[in-house]
This record gives structure tokens, C-alpha cells and sequence, in this order.
């Protein structure tokens, strides 16, 4: 993407739902301290895209590398040196930008750097001027660490092509630590990376040349943990940025039943999330799709978790004109669902991932977040005549707690005008443009 193209998205999302006001230009950031002492993880500026703020586990204690004289090293939460007692000075510089990011001098003390993704990094410790110790970052054989904020499927499932990327690239001993649902389904797929719960680290910590974190990091305004926030690059892409890998995006490749769950043809939909500007807020859409659908010859097939989902007085319910196959299912068991598909209509959610995993067409509706959020689709659904891609809106943060934030119009008529706007009509001509290049077999075509 093009950096006139960024700014146009953000131009767009910065003025959607607003009159035209002139923008203030944000103060500038101070970054001239580039390097500072040990801190630990401030768990409060990491967040995942769930209900519940997503912490890290702590990395080792002391630097896990032994270099010459003493010296200690590693990448583990940004570049470490420990130095013993005596007069040393050390440099770090970042050797793809020519940047030196720290000089300085210290004495039985620990260096680290202030970022914490990716760096190709040169450390030099001299003694009396004499360059003592000097190493260049180099993951090929080592044993990295990659840890995954949040249990959530979406991001998980478009972070780890990423991850896999990284291994590839470095030729590095990979263990990446994600929820215990997505580890089932990702071990088997992925033999050469091992996957492990956030409880599993613990014992494995000291052993990693260097660590790196990925998450939505709504407060990192002096990009310490992602080089690109977030909210410009999209939620996939910002593990690229911080990994230092291609940003190019690529679906998860998973092992999937060849097994149809049903011989006639069908359609799986997904109609609940985790917050209600995330739902297609359209009263009588669902419905409409479905009977289209329907009429269309299909049987359509709901595969969400939740047979109802909301918060004290606002609830959400399935099509109840759709087939009800909910539940607290195994993942593959609706890959399955997913894989078989003439097509999947969904919301910005981890079973519009899965299906894109599935090489399914996905038809996504999704008006909180602008379609640079997720992974690419030409039956995107969006209305730019309304309020939309407030995700996207760093003055107004998303509020997990809150089930009905709408930041700009909360309690008024325009609340959640985003979805409420998107017409039965033109999902329903997506879902044409999908049944054209997707036709059914004629033995299945409706009768005229």
C-alpha cells in the first residue's frame, strides 16, 4: 500500500460520522530516549480483540545469551545487555536504518531497548575504548519465541501466517504460544512449530535467543511494541510489522475434512459477536438473506457458538429461518462446515478467518471496521453514506467492556448506523456476484 493511499484511508475514517471540522495536527512525540533500564510489560496497553485485556508472560529474568568477559545478551522483550561491574560502554544499532539507538556507559547494570518488536540489531561493548564484545542478531538455529495475546480465533488465525513467515525466513526453532483451542487446531498442520499454552512458558523462557509480542497495543503511541499501530495497517498485517517479515497477507493452511457434512448444497452463516457494533445491526436483514438464499436453492447453515448472545437488556438471535448447527463445537468440526461451503456470509469475525482458511468465498459485513482491517475480499459489504470504521478511530479507543460502544452516537438515533444502514438489498447483490462466479450445479438449481 502506498503512503498517499494510507493517508486517504485515514483521512476517510477520521472524518466518517463527523461534520467538517478541521483536524488538530497531534503533538509531537519525544523519542530521543531511546533506550531505558529494565521495565516489565505494561499489561494495561495491551489488548486483544476479546471482552478481557490480554497480558504477556514475563520473559527470563536475566538475559538468556553468554557473551565474552561477563557479558550477557538476548532479543527477549527488545535487546538486552548485562554488563558486570567496571566502566563499560555499550551501542546498539539498528543495522537496517544505520541507526544507533542507545551509547552509553554503565556498571554492573542491564541495557534495553525501549522497542520491543523486531530489530536487526549490532551490539558493541567497550572497555577503556577496546571493543570488548560485539554481536550481530542472527535467529538462524536459535530458539525464538513468539507469543499471541488473546484466545480469540480472528486474530490468532491472522497472525500466525506471520509467525510461519518469520520461521522461514530465519530458519529459527519456533514456538509460538496461542489459546488451547487454536494449539488442537494448529499443531497438526504446523509439525515443525511448537505450539503452547500461555501456562507452558514459564518452564520454557530461559531457553529463547529472543521473544516477540503480538497484540492490538491501543496505547502505544511512541511505538515501543508495533512499528505501525495497528488500526492504520490492519489486524492481520500488524504482526508483519512487528516481526519484521513481509506485511503481505496469506491465509492460514489448515488439514480439513474431505468429508461433506451434507450432500445437498448450503451456505454457512455466522451472525453473532462480541460486542453489538460488530453485529449486521439491519432489524430484518438475516432474514432476508437467508430466505434468499433458501429460494435460491441452498440450505443455510448457522455454525455460531451461540444460539443467543448479548448483554442485560440487548440480545441477539440466530436466523431462526436458518438451520441451527450452534454449539460449543470443535474447531475442525466447523472448518468442515466451512470447507464445503458454496460460500460463507459473515461479519468481521474468527469464523470469517476460518473460512477464508477454508479457501471459501466470504462474504463479510462490517461497518465498525474499515475493510483494511481484514484480509482481502471482493464481496466486502461496507456503506460509506453513514458513520462507519470507528475501530480504526485513534480518539476514541475501542472499550472491550463496554457491549454497546458506538463512540460517536451512543444514545442517539444514529447509534450503530454503520450496519443498521447496510440494506437487505445489497448483501443480497453480493451474494449474486458470489453466486455468478460460484454457480450451482444445475441438478441443484431451483426449478423456474
Amino acid at each position: 500500500m502506498t503512503t498517499a493511499k494510507a493517508n486517504d484511508i485515514f483521512q476517510s475514517i477520521m472524518l466518517a460520522g463527523h461534520s467538517s471540522k478541521p483536524i488538530a495536527t497531534p503533538p509531537a512525540v519525544d523519542t530521543s530516549n531511546e533506550t531505558d533500564s529494565v521495565s516489565k510489560l505494561d499489561a494495561a496497553a495491551v489488548s486483544a480483540s476479546s471482552t478481557e485485556t490480554a497480558t504477556f508472560p514475563s520473559p527470563s529474568n536475566v538475559a538468556t545469551q553468554e557473551g565474552s568477559a561477563g557479558i550477557r545478551y538476548d532479543f527477549n522483550q527488545g535487546v538486552r545487555v548485562t554488563v558486570p561491574k567496571g566502566i563499560w560502554r555499550v551501542r546498539l544499532t539498528d543495522l537496517d536504518t544505520d541507526t544507533v539507538i542507545f551509547d552509553g556507559e554503565g556498571s554492573d547494570a542491564t541495557f534495553q531497548s525501549r522497542k520491543k518488536h523486531y530489530l536487526n540489531a549490532r551490539i558493541e561493548v567497550f572497555q577503556a575504548s577496546m571493543l570488548v564484545f560485539s554481536h550481530d542478531y542472527d535467529a538462524q538455529g536459535k530458539k525464538i519465541a513468539i507469543l499471541m495475546a488473546g484466545s480469540t480465533i480472528g486474530d490468532t488465525a491472522g497472525w500466525v501466517p506471520y509467525a510461519v513467515r518469520f520461521a522461514r525466513n530465519h530458519a529459527c526453532e519456533l514456538t509460538v504460544m496461542v489459546s488451547a483451542q487454536m494449539k488442537e487446531l494448529l499443531s497438526a498442520s504446523y509439525p515443525d512449530i511448537s505450539f503452547v499454552e500461555k501456562q507452558e512458558f514459564s518452564a520454557l523462557k530461559d531457553e529463547f535467543y529472543a521473544t516477540y509480542y503480538i497484540g492490538l497495543f491501543f496505547g502505544d503511541e511512541d511505538n515501543t511494541w508495533q512499528p505501525a499501530d495497528f488500526r492504520i495497517v490492519g489486524l492481520h498485517r500488524t504482526a508483519g510489522y512487528i516481526l519484521g517479515v513481509s506485511p503481505e497477507e496469506e491465509p492460514l493452511h489448515l488439514d480439513i475434512s474431505d468429508e461433506r457434512p451434507i450432500a445437498e448444497p448450503y451456505v454457512v452463516i455466522a451472525s453473532q459477536a462480541s460486542a453489538q457494533c460488530k453485529y449486521w445491526n439491519n432489524p430484518t436483514g438475516w432474514y432476508d438473506v437467508v430466505e434468499f438464499l433458501k429460494r435460491s436453492g441452498y440450505r443455510v447453515i448457522c455454525i455460531d457458538r451461540e444460539i443467543r448472545y448479548g448483554q442485560g437488556l440487548h440480545w441477539n438471535q440466530i436466523p431462526h429461518n436458518a438451520e441451527d448447527e450452534t454449539g460449543a463445537r470443535p474447531l475442525r468440526e466447523r472448518l468442515q462446515w466451512l470447507k464445503h461451503a458454496e460460500f460463507f456470509v459473515g461479519l468481521s469475525s474468527g469464523l470469517s478467518w476460518l473460512a477464508w482458511a477454508a479457501d471459501t468465498p466470504v462474504v463479510m459485513i462490517s461497518g465498525f471496521t474499515h475493510p483494511i482491517n481484514e484480509f482481502q475480499t471482493p464481496y466486502r459489504v461496507f456503506n460509506t453514506n453513514t458513520c462507519n470504521s470507528c475501530w480504526h478511530d485513534i480518539r476514541h479507543p475501542f472499550i472491550h467492556s463496554d457491549f454497546l460502544f458506538c463512540p460517536r452516537h451512543a444514545g442517539t438515533s444514529r447509534q450503530f448506523e454503520c450496519t443498521r444502514n447496510i440494506t437487505s438489498g445489497q448483501v443480497i447483490r453480493t451474494i449474486k456476484a458470489v453466486m455468478l462466479e460460484h454457480p450451482l450445479e444445475r441438478a441443484h438449481r431451483p426449478s423456474e
